[in-house]
């Protein structure tokens, strides 16, 4: 063992000891949103460091500064670097056998969302060796990382997470208890034209209130631009729609707190996903907010109109 390491195990204990994540898993499962959700909760992030730094990231902690500043740390390690498999393991032994503790946060995701997203992409895969395809890629290293899958703290799987789910899975796992207070919940906005939502807890349809594409002014517009947004809500159908939704979030919002509920989705379509569902969206992201929920706010199919368009 090295003496780095051993000074560290002698520095840390108790509340001292700093707060160690290891974000690591398949390539293309939600690494950089991983990270970056950390780095909203306050954590120290380095990304794409080599196992065999880990020791020097800890003596960083225990240095003056890093006493004061980086008590949460949190780093990605993965196979861009070529060593990742040889010496991760290794490197995780020595954490243990020093008493260091860690948590290892696997991402993972089914393999054919993940050919999906690095098609999607256009990146090789970091296993990829010429004349390999994406799906040896991805075999090769799901048999590398078994036994790092298997001893995980916690493993999630992102196969059919939005960004902002998993951002709030990890807020809600990693936050601390000030933190944690309330439900963190998601609204967003989506086009039934573009397939249900398949993750939500509560589905709203908004359909049924007159849609702002069919007036030529506002057609390139969004439910974000001040138009459309008073074209929806400020109609005597809204208003009433309003009184009863807001009704309803205020009959069941407080049961999923009461059950222990960490995370909740709300989704909020219309046929397109750009007009109605976003105006309303935003409205009701901004009222849970208003009665102290965590909340973000996403649009999920808004992109899509200038995707077409460019089809065109």
């Amino acid at each position: 063992m090295s003496d780095t390491m051993n000074a560290a195990a002698t520095s840390r204990s108790g509340e001292e000891a700093p707060d160690l994540v290891i974000i690591t898993g398949m390539s293309g499962a939600g690494r950089t949103e991983a990270i970056h959700t950390f780095e909203d909760l306050g954590y120290f992030c380095v990304d794409n460091l080599p196992a065999r730094l880990l020791p020097s990231l800890l003596d960083l902690a225990d240095s003056p500064e890093g006493k004061s500043t980086h008590r949460r740390i949190a780093t990605v390690c993965d196979a861009r670097n070529r060593d990742f498999f040889s010496s991760l393991e290794t490197e995780l032994d020595r954490l243990t056998e020093a008493g260091i503790d860690y948590r290892v946060v696997f991402l993972d995701a089914a393999d054919e969302k993940l050919i999906a997203r690095y098609k999607s992409s256009r990146r090789r895969h970091p296993l990829c060796d010429d004349g390999m395809t994406i799906v040896q890629g991805i075999q090769r290293e799901r048999s590398l990382l078994f036994n790092l899958r298997e001893s995980a703290w916690v493993v999630i799987d992102t196969t059919d997470m939005l960004p902002q789910q998993l951002r709030a899975q990890l807020k809600s796992l990693f936050s601390t208890k000030e933190e944690r207070k309330g439900l963190a919940v998601t609204v967003y906005s989506f086009g039934f034209k573009h397939g249900a939502p398949l993750d939500a807890d509560i589905v709203i349809d908004v359909r049924f209130l007159p849609n702002p594409y069919y007036d030529p002014e506002l057609r390139h517009l969004t439910g974000l631009d001040p138009a459309v947004r008073d074209y929806v809500m400020c109609r005597s159908e809204t208003e009433e729609f309003q009184k009863r939704w807001r009704a309803l979030l205020d009959c069941v919002m407080p049961g999923y707190v009461a059950e222990g509920k960490q995370q909740l989705a709300i989704a909020v379509g219309c046929t397109g996903g750009q007009h109605r569902s976003v105006a309303l969206a935003e409205a009701t992201g901004d009222y849970l907010k208003s009665r102290g929920y965590r909340v973000s706010i996403a649009h999920r199919d808004l992109s899509l109109a200038e995707t077409e368009k460019a089809a065109k």
